[in-house]
Protein backbone atom coordinates (compact mmCIF):
# COMPACT_ATOMS: atom_id res chain seq x y z
CA UNK A 1 0.00 0.00 0.00
CA UNK A 2 1.82 3.38 -0.94
CA UNK A 3 1.64 5.86 1.56
CA UNK A 4 2.07 10.04 0.12
CA UNK A 5 3.63 12.40 1.25
CA UNK A 6 2.19 16.05 2.30
CA UNK A 7 2.88 18.06 -0.87
CA UNK A 8 3.20 21.71 -0.85
CA UNK A 9 2.25 23.87 -3.45
CA UNK A 10 3.55 27.18 -2.93
CA UNK A 11 2.36 28.46 0.59
CA UNK A 12 -0.19 25.52 0.62
CA UNK A 13 0.25 22.64 2.02
CA UNK A 14 -1.96 19.43 1.06
CA UNK A 15 -1.53 16.75 3.94
CA UNK A 16 -3.59 14.19 1.95
CA UNK A 17 -3.06 14.39 -1.88
CA UNK A 18 -5.98 12.95 -3.27
CA UNK A 19 -7.63 16.00 -5.59
CA UNK A 20 -11.24 16.57 -6.69
CA UNK A 21 -11.13 16.90 -10.53
CA UNK A 22 -12.41 20.08 -12.00
CA UNK A 23 -15.27 18.72 -14.06
CA UNK A 24 -17.64 21.04 -16.47
CA UNK A 25 -21.61 20.74 -14.90
CA UNK A 26 -20.18 18.24 -12.48
CA UNK A 27 -18.25 19.86 -9.64
CA UNK A 28 -20.10 22.81 -8.83
CA UNK A 29 -20.63 23.84 -5.46
CA UNK A 30 -22.99 21.80 -3.97
CA UNK A 31 -21.13 18.24 -5.45
CA UNK A 32 -17.42 19.51 -4.01
CA UNK A 33 -18.55 21.00 -0.73
CA UNK A 34 -20.25 17.23 -0.11
CA UNK A 35 -17.16 15.30 -1.52
CA UNK A 36 -14.82 18.05 0.75
CA UNK A 37 -17.06 16.72 3.57
CA UNK A 38 -16.28 12.81 3.13
CA UNK A 39 -12.48 14.40 2.75
CA UNK A 40 -10.28 15.20 0.01
CA UNK A 41 -7.41 17.10 0.22
CA UNK A 42 -7.89 19.75 -2.67
CA UNK A 43 -11.17 20.43 -4.60
CA UNK A 44 -10.87 22.60 -7.56
CA UNK A 45 -14.11 24.40 -8.90
CA UNK A 46 -15.36 23.77 -12.77
CA UNK A 47 -13.50 25.05 -15.95
CA UNK A 48 -14.18 28.91 -16.06
CA UNK A 49 -13.39 30.59 -19.22
CA UNK A 50 -11.14 33.50 -18.56
CA UNK A 51 -13.50 35.96 -20.75
CA UNK A 52 -16.47 34.76 -19.01
CA UNK A 53 -15.27 35.54 -15.98
CA UNK A 54 -13.78 39.16 -16.67
CA UNK A 55 -16.92 40.10 -18.07
CA UNK A 56 -18.56 38.67 -14.43
CA UNK A 57 -21.12 36.70 -15.98
CA UNK A 58 -23.81 34.96 -14.28
CA UNK A 59 -22.49 31.76 -15.09
CA UNK A 60 -18.83 32.23 -14.59
CA UNK A 61 -19.73 33.90 -10.89
CA UNK A 62 -21.47 30.25 -10.12
CA UNK A 63 -18.67 28.38 -11.16
CA UNK A 64 -16.31 30.42 -8.85
CA UNK A 65 -18.07 30.53 -5.72
CA UNK A 66 -16.92 28.10 -2.87
CA UNK A 67 -17.69 27.00 0.23
CA UNK A 68 -15.96 27.98 3.45
CA UNK A 69 -14.96 23.97 3.91
CA UNK A 70 -13.23 24.16 0.83
CA UNK A 71 -10.27 26.04 1.73
CA UNK A 72 -7.85 26.19 0.51
CA UNK A 73 -9.54 25.99 -2.74
CA UNK A 74 -8.27 25.73 -6.75
CA UNK A 75 -9.79 27.85 -9.32
CA UNK A 76 -9.12 26.62 -12.48
CA UNK A 77 -9.27 29.36 -15.74
CA UNK A 78 -9.28 28.24 -19.20
CA UNK A 79 -8.62 31.13 -22.14
CA UNK A 80 -6.17 31.76 -24.83
CA UNK A 81 -4.33 35.06 -24.49
CA UNK A 82 -1.99 36.35 -21.85
CA UNK A 83 -3.50 39.48 -20.44
CA UNK A 84 -6.93 37.92 -20.14
CA UNK A 85 -5.80 35.10 -18.51
CA UNK A 86 -3.92 37.17 -16.34
CA UNK A 87 -6.88 39.69 -15.49
CA UNK A 88 -9.27 36.45 -15.10
CA UNK A 89 -6.64 34.69 -12.07
CA UNK A 90 -6.39 38.24 -10.45
CA UNK A 91 -9.78 38.63 -10.10
CA UNK A 92 -9.95 34.97 -8.51
CA UNK A 93 -7.29 35.61 -6.17
CA UNK A 94 -9.40 38.39 -5.38
CA UNK A 95 -12.84 36.35 -4.61
CA UNK A 96 -10.11 33.52 -2.58
CA UNK A 97 -8.91 31.56 -4.34
CA UNK A 98 -5.91 29.87 -2.62
CA UNK A 99 -4.53 28.02 -6.15
CA UNK A 100 -5.42 29.33 -9.38
CA UNK A 101 -5.02 26.18 -11.91
CA UNK A 102 -4.71 26.99 -16.03
CA UNK A 103 -6.50 24.18 -17.77
CA UNK A 104 -4.22 22.94 -20.93
CA UNK A 105 -6.17 19.33 -20.77
CA UNK A 106 -9.50 19.99 -21.98
CA UNK A 107 -10.34 17.97 -24.85
CA UNK A 108 -13.69 19.20 -25.43
CA UNK A 109 -14.05 20.59 -29.13
CA UNK A 110 -16.09 23.85 -28.22
CA UNK A 111 -12.94 24.58 -26.06
CA UNK A 112 -10.38 23.53 -28.22
CA UNK A 113 -11.76 25.47 -31.70
CA UNK A 114 -11.12 28.90 -29.05
CA UNK A 115 -7.20 27.75 -29.15
CA UNK A 116 -7.99 26.77 -25.18
CA UNK A 117 -7.66 23.79 -23.10
CA UNK A 118 -5.60 20.87 -24.42
CA UNK A 119 -5.37 22.79 -28.10
CA UNK A 120 -2.58 24.66 -26.16
CA UNK A 121 0.25 21.67 -26.59
CA UNK A 122 0.23 22.52 -29.80
CA UNK A 123 1.38 25.65 -29.24
CA UNK A 124 4.29 25.80 -26.57
CA UNK A 125 5.51 29.58 -27.16
CA UNK A 126 1.65 30.39 -26.86
CA UNK A 127 1.62 28.32 -23.91
CA UNK A 128 4.15 29.75 -22.13
CA UNK A 129 3.00 32.85 -22.48
CA UNK A 130 -0.18 32.30 -20.87
CA UNK A 131 1.59 30.36 -18.03
CA UNK A 132 3.94 33.52 -17.22
CA UNK A 133 1.56 35.97 -17.41
CA UNK A 134 -0.16 34.54 -14.79
CA UNK A 135 2.43 33.32 -12.57
CA UNK A 136 2.75 37.20 -13.00
CA UNK A 137 -0.56 38.45 -12.15
CA UNK A 138 -0.91 36.65 -8.75
CA UNK A 139 0.76 36.20 -5.34
CA UNK A 140 -1.28 32.54 -5.01
CA UNK A 141 0.58 29.54 -6.20
CA UNK A 142 -0.42 28.15 -10.09
CA UNK A 143 -0.54 24.74 -11.37
CA UNK A 144 -0.93 23.43 -14.60
CA UNK A 145 -3.58 20.54 -15.40
CA UNK A 146 -2.84 18.61 -19.02
CA UNK A 147 -2.88 16.29 -21.12
CA UNK A 148 0.03 13.78 -22.71
CA UNK A 149 0.35 15.62 -25.79
CA UNK A 150 -2.32 16.79 -28.97
CA UNK A 151 -1.89 13.06 -30.18
CA UNK A 152 0.48 10.20 -30.21
CA UNK A 153 2.89 11.35 -32.82
CA UNK A 154 3.44 14.65 -29.95
CA UNK A 155 3.43 13.53 -26.83
CA UNK A 156 5.17 17.00 -25.42
CA UNK A 157 3.87 16.55 -21.69
CA UNK A 158 7.41 16.75 -20.56
CA UNK A 159 8.31 19.60 -22.36
CA UNK A 160 5.48 21.75 -21.45
CA UNK A 161 6.32 20.37 -17.68
CA UNK A 162 9.51 21.79 -17.89
CA UNK A 163 8.59 25.09 -19.30
CA UNK A 164 6.50 25.37 -16.59
CA UNK A 165 8.76 24.74 -13.53
CA UNK A 166 10.96 27.33 -15.03
CA UNK A 167 7.99 29.89 -15.44
CA UNK A 168 6.66 29.37 -11.47
CA UNK A 169 4.13 26.81 -11.53
CA UNK A 170 4.10 24.59 -8.40
CA UNK A 171 2.42 21.41 -9.22
CA UNK A 172 1.28 19.53 -12.55
CA UNK A 173 -1.46 17.05 -13.15
CA UNK A 174 -1.29 14.89 -16.27
CA UNK A 175 -3.98 12.68 -17.57
CA UNK A 176 -2.57 9.65 -19.40
CA UNK A 177 -4.33 10.55 -22.70
CA UNK A 178 -4.03 12.31 -25.17
CA UNK A 179 -6.13 15.35 -26.60
CA UNK A 180 -7.41 13.13 -30.25
CA UNK A 181 -8.00 10.30 -27.50
CA UNK A 182 -10.81 12.04 -25.84
CA UNK A 183 -12.11 9.84 -22.92
CA UNK A 184 -11.50 6.96 -25.52
CA UNK A 185 -9.53 4.04 -24.57
CA UNK A 186 -7.59 3.55 -21.27
CA UNK A 187 -5.09 5.49 -19.26
CA UNK A 188 -1.70 5.65 -19.86
CA UNK A 189 -0.46 6.14 -16.17
CA UNK A 190 2.98 4.67 -17.01
CA UNK A 191 3.59 7.50 -19.07
CA UNK A 192 3.11 10.05 -16.38
CA UNK A 193 5.81 9.34 -15.13
CA UNK A 194 7.88 10.34 -18.11
CA UNK A 195 6.50 14.02 -16.88
CA UNK A 196 7.79 13.27 -12.89
CA UNK A 197 10.95 12.66 -14.14
CA UNK A 198 10.98 15.64 -16.21
CA UNK A 199 10.84 18.19 -13.10
CA UNK A 200 10.84 18.08 -9.68
CA UNK A 201 7.60 19.35 -8.87
CA UNK A 202 4.42 17.35 -7.39
CA UNK A 203 3.11 15.82 -9.99
CA UNK A 204 0.02 14.40 -10.11
CA UNK A 205 -1.72 11.30 -11.47
CA UNK A 206 -5.17 11.82 -13.19
CA UNK A 207 -7.87 9.63 -15.85
CA UNK A 208 -9.94 6.03 -15.18
CA UNK A 209 -9.00 6.39 -11.53
CA UNK A 210 -12.58 4.89 -10.39
CA UNK A 211 -11.59 2.68 -7.64
CA UNK A 212 -8.85 2.18 -4.48
CA UNK A 213 -7.30 -0.55 -6.92
CA UNK A 214 -7.30 1.69 -9.64
CA UNK A 215 -5.06 4.24 -7.15
CA UNK A 216 -2.53 1.86 -5.88
CA UNK A 217 -1.78 0.74 -9.99
CA UNK A 218 -1.86 4.36 -10.75
CA UNK A 219 0.79 5.18 -8.25
CA UNK A 220 2.71 2.46 -8.67
CA UNK A 221 2.95 2.63 -12.07
CA UNK A 222 2.97 6.57 -12.50
CA UNK A 223 5.29 7.73 -9.66
CA UNK A 224 3.18 10.21 -9.07
CA UNK A 225 2.78 12.40 -5.67
CA UNK A 226 -1.15 12.20 -5.54
CA UNK A 227 -3.85 11.02 -7.47
CA UNK A 228 -6.92 13.20 -9.36
CA UNK A 229 -10.16 12.05 -8.99
CA UNK A 230 -13.05 12.91 -11.85
CA UNK A 231 -15.59 10.79 -13.30
CA UNK A 232 -14.82 7.96 -10.84
CA UNK A 233 -16.64 10.47 -8.71
CA UNK A 234 -20.00 10.42 -10.38
CA UNK A 235 -22.28 9.35 -7.95
CA UNK A 236 -19.89 8.70 -5.11
CA UNK A 237 -18.37 11.89 -3.51
CA UNK A 238 -17.46 9.44 -0.23
CA UNK A 239 -14.73 8.03 -2.79
CA UNK A 240 -12.23 10.81 -2.35
CA UNK A 241 -12.46 10.06 1.89
CA UNK A 242 -12.57 6.35 1.06
CA UNK A 243 -9.15 6.67 -0.67
CA UNK A 244 -7.78 9.03 2.00
CA UNK A 245 -8.63 6.74 4.82
CA UNK A 246 -6.99 4.19 2.75
CA UNK A 247 -3.98 5.89 2.31
CA UNK A 248 -3.44 6.58 5.81
CA UNK A 249 -4.92 3.22 7.16
CA UNK A 250 -5.03 0.34 4.88
CA UNK A 251 -8.29 -0.04 5.56
CA UNK A 252 -11.01 -0.22 2.95
CA UNK A 253 -14.35 1.82 4.11
CA UNK A 254 -17.59 0.71 2.88
CA UNK A 255 -19.70 2.72 0.55
CA UNK A 256 -22.23 4.71 3.50
CA UNK A 257 -25.76 3.02 4.22
CA UNK A 258 -28.48 3.75 2.25
CA UNK A 259 -29.98 6.15 4.54
CA UNK A 260 -27.15 7.96 4.29
CA UNK A 261 -26.77 8.10 0.76
CA UNK A 262 -30.38 8.91 0.46
CA UNK A 263 -30.09 11.97 3.03
CA UNK A 264 -26.46 12.98 0.92
CA UNK A 265 -28.73 12.64 -2.36
CA UNK A 266 -31.51 15.53 -1.04
CA UNK A 267 -28.93 17.39 0.10
CA UNK A 268 -27.63 17.99 -3.15
CA UNK A 269 -30.16 18.16 -4.71
CA UNK A 270 -32.00 21.45 -2.42
CA UNK A 271 -28.44 22.74 -2.80
CA UNK A 272 -28.58 22.96 -6.39
CA UNK A 273 -32.35 24.40 -6.68
CA UNK A 274 -30.70 27.14 -4.17
CA UNK A 275 -27.72 27.51 -6.36
CA UNK A 276 -29.30 27.84 -9.66
CA UNK A 277 -32.80 28.24 -9.16
CA UNK A 278 -35.87 25.90 -9.35
CA UNK A 279 -35.79 24.90 -12.90
CA UNK A 280 -32.12 25.26 -14.04
CA UNK A 281 -30.98 23.27 -10.67
CA UNK A 282 -33.60 20.74 -11.38
CA UNK A 283 -32.00 20.09 -14.88
CA UNK A 284 -28.48 20.23 -13.98
CA UNK A 285 -29.45 17.71 -10.76
CA UNK A 286 -31.07 14.78 -13.16
CA UNK A 287 -27.50 13.61 -14.48
CA UNK A 288 -26.54 13.11 -10.73
CA UNK A 289 -28.96 11.51 -9.72
CA UNK A 290 -28.76 8.52 -12.45
CA UNK A 291 -25.40 8.65 -11.44
CA UNK A 292 -26.10 7.93 -7.91
CA UNK A 293 -29.31 5.24 -8.82
CA UNK A 294 -27.16 3.54 -11.42
CA UNK A 295 -27.33 -0.49 -10.72
CA UNK A 296 -30.45 -0.32 -8.29
CA UNK A 297 -33.42 -2.80 -8.49
CA UNK A 298 -36.17 -0.59 -10.75
CA UNK A 299 -33.49 2.64 -11.57
CA UNK A 300 -34.00 2.43 -15.31
CA UNK A 301 -37.61 3.31 -14.95
CA UNK A 302 -37.36 5.33 -12.48
CA UNK A 303 -34.41 7.21 -13.92
CA UNK A 304 -37.26 7.51 -16.98
CA UNK A 305 -39.71 9.20 -14.78
CA UNK A 306 -37.75 11.30 -13.14
CA UNK A 307 -36.17 12.87 -15.57
CA UNK A 308 -39.76 13.72 -16.83
CA UNK A 309 -41.06 15.49 -13.81
CA UNK A 310 -41.04 19.38 -13.61
CA UNK A 311 -41.90 20.02 -9.89
CA UNK A 312 -38.62 19.62 -7.85
CA UNK A 313 -41.12 18.93 -4.93
CA UNK A 314 -42.46 15.94 -6.63
CA UNK A 315 -39.56 15.00 -7.68
CA UNK A 316 -37.81 14.89 -4.13
CA UNK A 317 -40.74 13.01 -3.42
CA UNK A 318 -40.19 10.66 -5.98
CA UNK A 319 -36.69 10.03 -5.16
CA UNK A 320 -38.13 9.17 -1.25
CA UNK A 321 -40.38 6.82 -2.42
CA UNK A 322 -37.77 4.90 -4.44
CA UNK A 323 -35.88 4.74 -2.11
CA UNK A 324 -37.91 3.65 0.87
CA UNK A 325 -37.70 0.03 0.33
CA UNK A 326 -33.73 0.19 0.87
CA UNK A 327 -33.79 2.31 3.78
CA UNK A 328 -37.00 0.38 5.56
CA UNK A 329 -35.04 -2.85 5.45
CA UNK A 330 -31.65 -1.27 6.59
CA UNK A 331 -33.64 -0.23 9.77
CA UNK A 332 -35.09 -3.44 9.94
Amino acid sequence: MPRLAPISIGPVRIDAPVILAPMTGVTDRPFRRIVKRYGAGLTVTEMIASQAMIRETRQSLQKAAWDPIEDPVSMQLAGCTPHEMAEAAKLNEDRGAAIIDINMGCPVKKVVNGDAGSALMRDLPLAASIIEATVKAVSVPVTLKMRMGWDHGSLNAPELARIAEDLGVRMITVHGRTRCQLYRGEADWRFIRDVKDAVSLPVIANGDINSIDDVETALDQSGGGGVMIGRGAYGKPWLLGQVMHWLKTGERLPDPSMDEQYCVIIEQYEAMLDHYGPEIGANCARKHIGWYTRGLHGSAEFRNAFNKEPDPRQAMAMLRDFYSPWMTRAAA
